[in-house]
């Protein structure tokens, strides 16, 4: 069983601020659509993999300014085509 972790924002700006810090950081992320039982924000979020959620709470405890909804880990569902 995956996980994936989302961060969700409250506007389309914070998300990108948080983009360039993974990005100086060499933090491996995605910006994906907000998932749907998720979906409370701007519509954007960011994923990244769960092993790194740590490294992330440290940076937005360093930047105060930019400003999330919250972090979410959910069940990656995979699709079975086959039975």
């Amino acid at each position: 069983m995956q996980n994936n972790t989302y961060i969700l924002f409250p506007s389309h700006t914070d998300g990108l601020s948080l983009e360039k810090l993974l990005k100086e950081k060499k933090i491996k992320y995605t910006i994906v659509p907000t998932p749907r039982q998720l979906s409370k924000c701007c519509g954007i979020s960011i994923k990244i993999n769960p092993n790194d959620k740590e490294k992330v709470e440290e940076l937005l405890i360093k930047n105060p300014n930019i400003k999330i909804e919250g972090i979410y880990t959910l069940e990656k569902k995979t699709k079975k085509f086959f039975v």
